[in-house]
């Protein structure tokens, strides 16, 4: 898949992950609109990037994916001022054990509620130009984090999910909406979440010496997921892909599994 002046959504984007996906589409050619629910921010770095790819390229919205009405305005917006939507890019996460409903809401619902909306857009089958859909899952969405039990099982369910409806409507007969479906599960990040991810571990936090063994063994900058990004997109055999990013220290790390 081209990137050239194809129309991007992307959630959680104003910054860590979500910041570096918007800005490697943007240095492909392709046009972003940008949603996160933190406004100072995303306003300041729409005028960042009108300044280094001009000002119709990107679009900033605020919107909280826990919101339907908000992420249906959001669509509809996108697609007058930039286009037709052709990649989305489900990115808004947080970790919270503490606020584990909150986390659930977030990490997963608001995945299968902004995909479903965005079907609505792109499904070939009602008049959409297909695409692809991309969730950011994460490598406990493969191997349990122990001390984050709750952002375990939404990183496992984005996995899941992903994996079936790649499953399904790509090219089959019964469902060929025209759409490819991979994830992101990246290790460790250099994000506001692990900047923060020992104050949120609730009732776990005795576990935070467990955690920490798996961070010292090495931090991912957020550019090297949004390469990861960039792989599922342009790669047309990529479907159903839980693509593992890692740092090279990370890549002989074995994680606990278990049956």
């Amino acid at each position: 898949m081209a990137l050239q002046d194809q129309v991007a959504v992307v959630t959680g984007a104003v910054q860590g992950i979500g910041r570096a996906m918007a800005e490697i589409l943007l240095r492909n050619g392709a046009k972003v609109a940008l949603l996160d629910v933190n406004e100072a921010a995303g306003k300041s770095l729409k005028e960042v990037l009108d300044k280094q790819h001009g000002p119709e390229r990107t679009l900033f919205l605020s919107c909280d994916v826990e919101s339907e009405e908000q992420i249906r305005a959001a669509f509809q917006r996108t697609a007058g001022a930039l286009g037709a939507v052709d990649i989305v890019c489900n990115n808004a996460g947080v970790l919270n054990e503490a606020e584990w409903e909150k986390t659930i809401s977030v990490n997963l619902v608001a995945v299968v509620r902004v995909t479903y909306i965005a079907l609505e857009h792109m499904n070939k089958m009602s008049g959409g130009r297909g695409g692809v859909i991309i969730n950011t899952a994460s490598m406990a969405g493969l191997f349990p984090l122990l001390s984050c039990p709750v952002y375990t099982a939404t990183k496992y369910g984005v996995v899941g999910f992903t994996r079936a409806m790649a499953d399904k409507t790509a090219n089959s007969t019964a469902l060929g909406f025209g759409i490819r479906f991979n994830a992101l599960c990246p290790g460790f990040v250099q994000t506001d979440i692990l900047d923060n991810i020992y104050e949120r571990l609730g009732q776990f936090s005795q576990l935070s010496a467990e955690t920490q063994v798996f961070v010292d063994k090495g931090v991912l900058k957020t550019s090297e997921v949004a390469e990861g990004l960039l792989e599922l997109l342009t790669n047309d055999t990529k479907n159903g892909e839980a693509l593992q990013v890692m740092c090279s220290s990370q890549k002989y790390m074995k994680f606990p599994v278990f049956t």
